[in-house]
């Protein structure tokens, strides 16, 4: 039987005031924030209530200060600067910062600039060789201390398939040979250097389905004297949904995945957010999802997430509502701020985000008290409970739309409410996937939210003490943060329907 190195558990804090000196960037989506060494992160572009953005924040991490460089140069127009934008790529070597292409209103951008950290100055590159074409939604990555990779990307026209070398000595671009089998073209996609390998993931695809596929490029290192292939790999282990405009953040032997979003479903036209937290674990090769305590920030997609140190931070990003311009830490348990008391916050969108990024929130003991109950219970059981989610659950005597289902199932049989539900309960624990009508899936999916957490959370808020339970440490409930059936994908009625009959086998009814 494969052994596991076990996770640390990882707390999401927000930042406070306290946290940093200077002012914060502005809330955006689609910006960049890349590392330069160890000693800073420098946010560039984004967009926000429809204005593109070409501004530079800096955070320096020793003096966990945020600054605006005064930064010199211009390009072949006169502007200081690139022109603002969002959707582009940043990649940085050393202590320069390389952008390519990305968004203006509706024109893609095809220009190359380069930020020397140490005195920041812009410089225009005029590069050769194999031009890439103008495009956003590409990503790219470092190959060492010299090169850099690019794939994908949107024309405006079509989804891109190529791969792009670019050598930041010469300027010269090579696109490259690659044989055999290929990626569908994609955008809003993540490309990753780990080793040798360029490790692609998700993305939106030609004619706009969003994909969940992981592909390694070889052959990018020249001393290895490797054809150019592709591969897709198919890990083990619970891989992260089909996203597109998530983050994929480098941290020791683990890959992080953050949020992103995808189609809500077979019965939405709407797209749904995430905030999961998958890693990919380099040693076991096989995906494993975060250990996570306290409600995760609002879900999101086009944010940026960067590394320092041991602790990862989260800022910005959209979900197709709104613009938030909030800092996240995201720490393991031993974190000096991992035990820092906050409530999760509302939503924060560009209008009150400088309002909620300076405001305290605190919390009081029955809080605190659920706080623990819920974190308990996320230890043992290896699951995420929202106390938010929990608190919009229904019984089910007041459920109109089971009560009603249920009437449907017993016919004209003279049961008690009480009775006629647990007839519907007892109907859908002998149904198949394929039974299951449109019409169950919302009262289906409340009921299985409604007995994790009267069985699980409630019971363990009332004692305070470890829950003896037959669910062993390592299950997971899939499906507790769906906010509505709507958001079901078709494939997902098998796994529901699995995990609720699970839940009725080993649970009491209520009585």
């Amino acid at each position: 039987m494969e052994t596991r190195t076990p996770m640390k558990t990882h707390y999401w804090v927000r930042a406070s005031p306290s946290d940093f000196n200077g002012t914060p960037p502005q809330p955006r989506s689609g910006h960049t924030a890349v590392n330069i060494g160890k000693s800073k992160i420098v946010v560039f572009g984004g967009l926000v209530d429809k204005k593109f953005l070409n501004d530079i924040v800096v955070y320096d991490i020793d003096k966990k200060l945020w600054f605006q460089p005064e930064c010199t140069g211009s390009g072949s127009d006169g502007q200081l600067g690139p022109s603002p934008r969002a959707f582009h790529v940043a990649v940085s070597i050393d202590c320069h910062m390389f952008i390519f292409g990305g968004r203006s209103g509706g024109k893609r951008l095809g220009d190359f600039w380069v930020l020397d950290t140490d005195i920041w100055q812009w410089s225009e590159l005029t590069s050769f060789g194999d031009l890439p074409s103008p495009r956003d939604f590409a990503a790219a990555s470092a190959i060492g201390t010299r090169k850099i990779v690019m794939y994908g990307g949107w024309d405006g026209k079509r989804w891109m398939s190529d791969v792009y070398i670019l050598d930041t000595i010469s300027l010269e671009w090579t696109e490259l040979s690659v044989t055999g089998a290929l990626p569908p073209p994609r955008c809003g996609h993540t490309a990753t250097m780990v080793e040798k390998r360029l490790l692609v993931y998700g993305g939106r695809g030609g004619g706009g389905p969003i994909m969940g596929d992981l592909w390694a490029l070889k052959g990018l290192i020249e001393e290895e004297n490797e054809s150019p292939g592709w591969t897709q790999l198919k890990l083990p282990g619970q891989s992260p949904p089909p996203c597109c405009g998530h983050t994929v953040t480098s941290g020791g032997h683990y890959l992080l995945l953050f949020g992103g979003h995808a189609t809500g479903g077979w019965l939405s036209r709407y797209d749904v957010y995430h905030n999961d937290c998958i890693v990919l674990d380099r040693v076991s090769v096989q995906w494993r999802r975060l250990p996570t305590t306290n409600d995760p920030p609002a879900a999101r997609a086009y944010h940026s997430m960067t590394n320092i140190g041991s602790r990862y931070l989260l800022f910005g990003g959209f979900d197709g509502k709104s613009t938030y311009g909030d800092l996240w830490w995201l720490v393991p348990e031993d974190d000096p701020i991992a035990k820092r008391s906050t409530l999760s916050p509302p939503k924060v969108g560009s209008k009150d985000a400088t309002m909620m990024n300076n405001s305290h929130i605190s919390e009081t003991k029955e809080n605190q008290i659920e706080g623990y109950a819920v974190s308990e219970l996320q230890n043992r059981l290896d699951i995420h409970v929202s106390l938010s989610n929990r608190k919009q659950i229904i019984d089910e005597l007041l459920d109109k739309e089971i009560i009603e289902l249920a009437s449907q199932a017993i016919g004209e049989k003279a049961l008690t409410d009480e009775e006629a539900v647990q007839a519907l309960r007892d109907h859908w624990k002998k149904s198949s996937p394929r039974s299951i009508r449109m019409k169950d899936l919302s009262p289906l999916l409340r009921d299985y939210q409604r007995l994790i957490t009267r069985h699980h959370v409630e019971k363990l808020e009332n004692s305070l003490q470890p829950m003896e339970s037959s669910f062993s440490r390592g299950e997971t409930y899939r499906f507790y943060h769906v906010k509505n059936a709507s958001q079901l994908r078709m494939d997902d009625i098998p796994s529901l329907l699995m995990e609720y009959k699970e839940l009725l086998q080993d649970i009491k009814p209520k009585s």
